[in-house]
């Protein structure tokens, strides 16, 4: 009976985490790491009303599992339903912004259907890419081979390195002025530095603002920075922009033997570059994205989809684990649950009980996220003609300036609108938007200094 009641509780709090996390996928700017706040704030309430469940032998601490389970399926269900406003929207976050103009091609082709099953494909590959490579990683990035020490000691310049390959990995997209060539790339190089240094003094001005929630809720001062960087300027974009989409064709997914082979090796790399995006402190999937996207130099529209949405997976999935092999905190999620409940170490063969349940999660919701996905990407790809778009992209910028105002007051308003026209100058410039997380890079990078 206790079993089958720990299954029931479990499966339940993971369908509620899935659910959550298709609401935060829909509605660009809602960020996975503020949602993972606000159920963090929320524990206790959650807790009260789970009382009932403690006369028949379910613990404090199983509870506070089940929260943390909650937040992972929020997490994993967002990377898979996050492409789906990135492909029929056209307002992505700064996860999805490198692959949504791939997405908007098929879409105009009519394929949209397939670009979705294409970003599923990569979702669900990186899981299972995670799930195959994480038990031996644990010995690498811990004892006895402890390649994370290896990593601390020359953080600095990792980062460094990083920073110049995107600013020198960069071409500006404006075609408007003529420039091609070694104009375009001196171009981009020269915007994308500006934006990376923007960005940072941003960063380093906004941790001293002093946001306050007029309701009493935590106040997190990166949710109106980032919704401001990332969210809002291709939403009002989409407002301005409004393509006529042809009737979208809904076939399943069918590749070749050539592309099945693409595939795969596009999910290897988006994979590693996940994982890599979730050891070292500072990096975001739009940073993993473009590392993957350069490993894999030319690739096709396709290809580009699952490559994408392969980092942002694998990343989701990694930085549980290494939360508990070397016992860093990489993302908002993981630093809810370090709150939640202690990270046991994993110290040697077998899995802390913790992180057995966690895993539970992961593999769970990202198999209903799978089949969800699709599902809804099949409705949208039939009904988009009829979806009221201006109505949508409307209502999802009311309730994200909602939101900043709700958790974080007049002053939250005002990071958002800095961070809004920052978040504009990529789009102007043509330049990846991903220099904008020059917001916790260069804060970092000085930190290390």
């Amino acid at each position: 009976m206790r079993i089958l009641l720990d299954l029931l509780l479990l499966i339940g709090f993971c369908g509620l985490g899935v659910l959550l996390g298709l609401l935060t996928g829909l509605l660009p700017g809602l960020h996975v790491n503020n949602v993972a706040l606000i159920l963090l704030s929320l524990s206790g309430t959650i807790i009260a009303l789970c009382d009932p469940l403690f006369a028949y032998g379910i613990s404090h601490q199983f509870i506070l599992v089940l929260i943390c389970g909650l937040i992972i399926s929020v997490s994993l269900s967002h990377t898979f339903h996050q492409n789906l406003p990135a492909t029929f929207v056209g307002a992505p976050n700064e996860e999805t912004a490198l692959s949504v103009l791939p997405a908007h091609r098929l879409l105009l082709k009519g394929e949209g259907y397939k670009a979705v099953s294409l970003s599923v494909l990569g979702c669900i590959g990186a899981l299972l890419t995670c799930l195959a490579v994480f038990f031996p990683l644990r010995f690498v990035l811990g004892s006895p081979l402890n390649l994370y020490s290896v990593f601390r000691e020359v953080m600095l310049w990792i980062l460094i390195a990083i920073v110049f390959l995107l600013v020198g990995t960069e071409k500006t997209q404006i075609t408007e002025g003529g420039l091609q060539g070694k104009a375009a790339s001196a171009a981009g190089m020269l915007f994308a530095a500006f934006v990376l240094l923007l960005s940072g003094l941003f960063g380093l001005l906004l941790f001293e603002v002093p946001v306050t929630s007029p309701v009493g809720l935590p106040a997190p001062v990166l949710f109106p920075a980032l919704a401001g960087l990332f969210g809002i300027p291709t939403l009002l974009t989409s407002l301005v922009i409004r393509p006529v989409i042809p009737e979208q064709n809904i076939e399943p997914l069918c590749l070749n033997r050539i592309e099945r082979k693409s595939s795969v090796l596009s999910i290897l790399t988006g994979s590693a570059a996940g994982i890599f995006v979730s050891i070292i402190p500072g990096l975001t999937t739009a940073t993993g994205t473009v590392l993957a996207m350069n490993i894999r130099q030319k690739s096709s529209t396709e290809q580009t989809i699952v490559t994408t949405t392969s980092v942002n997976t694998a990343t989701a999935f990694f930085v549980v684990i290494v939360l508990f092999v070397i016992m860093k905190a990489r993302s908002g999620v993981t630093i809810a649950i370090s709150s939640l409940v202690p990270a046991e170490a994993w110290i040697d063969i077998s899995m802390p009980a913790t992180l057995v349940y966690l895993l539970m999660f992961l593999v769970l919701s990202g198999c209903l996220s799978y089949f969800s996905t699709l599902y809804l990407g099949k409705f949208f790809a039939r009904k988009f003609s009829r979806i009221p778009y201006l109505p949508l992209v409307s209502f999802t910028l009311l309730f994200i300036i909602s939101l900043v105002v709700l958790f974080t007051g007049v002053l939250g308003l005002v990071v958002f609108l800095v961070g809004t026209c920052i978040g504009f100058l990529p789009i102007c410039w043509g330049v990846r938007r991903s220099h904008c997380m020059g917001v916790l890079l260069i804060p970092i990078i000085l930190y290390f200094l």
